[in-house]
């Protein structure tokens, strides 16, 4: 009887690290699960995934922030894996602005409200009933150093990833007894488009913020996603905090 192929889903997996994620998981033989809002970018990387040695990969539209949309997702992860989800990465998040709260645009506070936090419980209950049935799964939250160190500018972004670190915390608690596992990425200064979200597209000010640093690339975050997801089953990684040689906190920076 041939061994069942292991399967990820991947949110916001259209570029950086999701999409290094899924190049990862594609090289290493995985059923790769591709869900963002821009069907046509996941579409091009599955083509690519594919020749990179993924078992299968399967595409969908998905927008973490609208209940329909998450649902079809899911249904269709659970088709296209046939009852088997073996880990889901939930990577969708962004950051807007570096506003002080006195001048803070309330429609950028939603947008990551609604996306970082509300977006992530939403998709992992989606999919966390048939983890529990199926005795099988592992949740992967996207972090970041700013769960930890709080910065001017950052207050709504910061209180975002503080919450998905105490979500991921509770499930921990909640899925005790279980053979689902829990773990948390906690990045540093990442060069993807981050910055260039942040900024709304100024190129130019995106680019400044890697001036004369060596930051970490989206690739190294995959490996952390990896390393995490690849433990025997009885090991759960909790945390990784992982920032560039470069950066000791979020205002602590060396540049040359």
């Amino acid at each position: 009887m041939s061994q069942a192929v292991s399967s990820i889903v991947i949110t916001g997996a259209s570029a950086g690290i999701g999409e290094q994620t899924a190049m990862l998981f594609a090289e290493r033989g995985w059923h790769v699960v591709l869900g963002a809002r821009r069907k046509e970018k996941l579409e091009a990387l599955s083509k690519v995934l594919s020749q990179k040695g993924a078992s299968q990969v399967t595409v969908e539209s998905l927008d973490v922030t609208d209940d329909k949309s998450v649902d079809r997702f899911t249904a269709r992860t659970w088709e296209a894996c046939h009852g088997r989800v073996d880990a889901l990465f939930n990577n969708a998040g962004l950051a807007l602005g570096i506003d002080h709260v006195a001048k803070g645009v309330i429609s950028d506070w939603q947008a990551m409200l609604d996306t970082n936090v509300t977006g992530l419980l939403r998709v992992t209950k989606a999919f966390l009933p048939k983890m529990i049935e199926s005795h099988r799964g592992h949740i992967i939250n996207m972090g970041s150093i700013a769960s930890h160190v709080v910065y001017e500018g950052g207050s709504v972004y910061c209180a975002t990833k503080h919450a998905v670190r105490a979500i991921t915390k509770t499930l921990r608690l909640e899925l005790n007894g279980t053979p689902i596992r829990v773990s948390l990425i906690d990045p540093g200064m990442v060069e993807t488009d981050f910055s260039l979200v942040r900024f709304k597209d100024d190129s130019e000010r995106a680019k400044n913020v890697y001036k004369g640093v060596t930051p970490l690339t989206a690739r190294d975050i995959a490996e952390c996603v990896w390393f995490t997801a690849a433990r025997p089953p009885h090991v759960n990684i909790e945390e990784i905090v992982v920032m560039p040689v470069d950066q000791a906190a979020p205002h602590k920076i060396n540049r040359r």
